[in-house]
């Protein structure tokens, strides 16, 4: 079993149509999808921002 880390940019605009594109163009099987969770401190207090997402994509 051969697997294929993807990184794949977070944007607030339009995220969720760049993110089903991605994933219906990949050949293999979807493992997992991870998000990279940052800190981040605003006016209102400490709030977590994504930053991209890394998508294991297993090969046959």
């Amino acid at each position: 079993m051969k697997c294929k880390v993807h990184r794949l940019e977070v944007k607030r605009n339009h995220m969720q149509e760049q993110l089903e594109q991605f994933l219906n163009g990949l050949k293999g099987e979807v493992i997992s999808v991870i998000p990279n969770v940052k800190p981040t401190f605003q006016l209102m207090g400490a709030t977590a921002k994504v930053d991209f997402l890394l998508i294991v994509e297993r090969i046959d």
